[in-house]
């Protein structure tokens, strides 16, 4: 069976929850999740600047596609909205019946769209599978202390774990590892087609697809056969709208066009609905980040470039992290919606820290270019040196070519860097920086569930999603023990060590963390219902 990672997960899940009440939040309004009774209101219509990869759950680990998949598949345990807390979905019940033992019990009589069984077999296939194909560009990375899957009978399914009270377990399958598939409508080695999938009408969460025109427009329509924890959906048709530009979302928006901007506008946007009384701006909890990465085969010295030298590249990073100006960049760039992030966990989880503010720059914040000037000296690079960064002007919204603009400037103003910044579009920059194409670039992470772990085992074990080459087995021994301490305060200690050692090295070279924001119409409602600690937005709660 494939193996990702060398880490293992851990240790007390939703850790972090409370740290991350909402800042928002009101509760459920109008209709929502589980209600009973027909949807009313009328279609919705959500507009998102967010791109779908792939609709096949091992081909994509992404935002968009993820927000898609949570609509059409089942999970074995999910969360209500408003929480991050798993409960069972298909399954009745969930629980560790012996130290590396997960067992599940399935509801029965389940069904897919397409008159399929749903059985223990689709949910031993889904996991077996993600192993399997591993996909570079998928979440199989989330699966690494799952050593086999059982399935003795219709309704059980025993999850084999290689280390024993891993109490993540549960929200590891509420993440994108977790959606449930048709075996005898996916294959087992490869990863399917978008439209084979609404072709075979593969469906068993809340909605179904009725109409897909890939990152045009999808419609969702309520899954009558539907018997999971989120129960009825509040309206019975969402429609998905994509948009090229944040401008054009922003506008649809504001003129009542669409009833729900979900991802993403810029800070001047935000800014400015937020004083139009005929929209309502809503803010979730922050678990977002955005961070530069560093290629350790392809950037300057690195393993498999002719002039390798662990050290010059070690101290490229180094002199980097010293001219970085977090501060201007979140406050001229997004007008504070994000906020400087000098550390791996984001600020708000347990064991979070700011290892890279005390390390790098003037101490305090603030760049340095003396530091960074000795860093390149003493390991005898020559200056200006060129450097090729790539960013991404789709996925992570508008602004993303004045933030690295921004960064360009502030390396280049130091004489030390000449800066060859250039954009690729999601759909091949997702392929590309898996194959070494971009020695450093731009990535963001939304946390697949509460716990500081998953911004740390995904990240820094040997076979990460990443893809960096990056390889420390101290640091992997630090997370695998992290990972499996049922002692709170001993695990905090643990967080923070390999946050420090992760420092030392620059894997990454976090910038920003941000929060959860969605804009809706005045008499759109539940829409702050789904911007929860769990990160997932529920079209189902969404009525007016």
């Amino acid at each position: 069976m494939a193996k990702t990672t060398t880490a293992v997960r851990g240790a007390i899940a939703l850790l972090g929850i409370s740290a991350l009440a909402l800042t928002a939040c009101t509760g459920p309004s109008g209709g929502g999740a589980g209600q009973s009774g027909p949807a009313g209101g009328g279609p919705i219509t959500v507009g998102t600047t967010d791109k779908v990869t792939f609709l096949d759950p091992a081909g994509s680990y992404d935002n968009g596609s993820f927000m898609v998949m949570n609509q059409i598949y089942p999970f074995v345990l999910n969360s209500k909205p408003g929480s991050a807390d798993p409960q069972p979905d298909l399954a009745t019940s969930a629980s560790f019946t012996a130290p590396t033992e997960y067992t599940v019990k399935l509801k029965s009589g389940l069904k897919w769209a397409n008159g399929d069984a749903l059985d223990s077999a689709d949910v031993k296939f889904s996991f077996d599978r993600q192993l399997k194909i591993n996909d570079p560009n998928g979440p199989a990375s989330l699966l690494d202390n799952l050593a086999s899957v059982d399935a003795p009978d219709a309704t059980t399914v025993v999850f084999h774990l290689k280390q024993g009270n891993d109490q993540t377990f549960p929200q590891v399958l509420t993440s994108p590892a977790g959606p449930i598939v048709d075996h005898k409508v996916f294959p087992a080695d490869k990863v399917m087609t978008d439209d084979e999938i609404i072709s075979k009408k593969a469906f068993a969460g809340p909605y179904t697809i009725s109409t897909y025109q890939k990152n045009q427009l999808v419609s969702f329509k309520a899954n009558s056969d539907y018997q999971g924890l989120l129960g009825k959906p509040a309206t019975d048709t969402v429609n998905l709208k994509y948009y090229a530009d944040s401008s054009n979302l922003k506008l649809d928006v504001q003129q009542g066009n669409i009833d729900v901007a979900w991802r993403s506008l810029t800070a001047t946007d935000v800014d400015s609905l937020a004083k139009d009384s005929k929209v309502k701006v809503l803010k979730g909890p922050g678990g977002e980040i955005r961070y530069i990465v560093f290629n350790f085969d392809t950037m300057p010295y690195g393993a498999k470039t002719p002039n390798a030298d662990p050290a010059k590249a070690l101290a490229v990073r180094q002199a980097m992290a010293n001219l970085v100006d977090r501060d201007a960049i979140a406050q001229q760039v997004y007008k504070g919606t994000y906020t400087p992030l000098y550390s791996y966990v984001a600020d708000g989880f347990p064991g979070a820290t700011k290892s890279l503010k005390s390390m790098y720059g003037d101490g305090s914040g603030k760049p340095s270019v003396d530091k960074a000037k000795k860093a390149l000296s003493d390991a005898g690079i020559q200056t200006p040196l060129n450097i090729n960064l790539q960013y991404n002007p789709d996925h992570y919204g508008k602004s993303s070519g004045d933030e690295y603009a921004m960064v360009k400037q502030q390396l280049e103003s130091s004489g030390l860097f000449k800066v060859n910044l250039q954009s690729t579009e999601w759909v091949t920059y997702s392929k590309d920086r898996t194959k070494d194409v971009y020695p450093m670039y731009q990535l963001g992470w939304f946390p697949d569930f509460s716990d500081p772990d998953n911004y740390l085992t995904p990240f820094f074990t040997k076979n990460n999603f990443l893809k960096n080459h990056y390889d420390n087995s101290a640091v992997q021994d630090l997370i695998a023990k992290e990972a499996t301490n049922p002692d709170k305060s001993a695990r905090e200690k643990q967080i923070a060590d390999v946050q420090d050692a992760v420092a030392k090295d620059l894997s990454t070279l976090p910038l920003l963390q941000g929060a959860q924001i969605a804009v809706a119409g005045a008499s759109v409602k539940g829409v702050e219902t789904t911007l929860d600690p769990s990160f997932k937005f529920r079209l189902g709660v969404i009525s007016k």
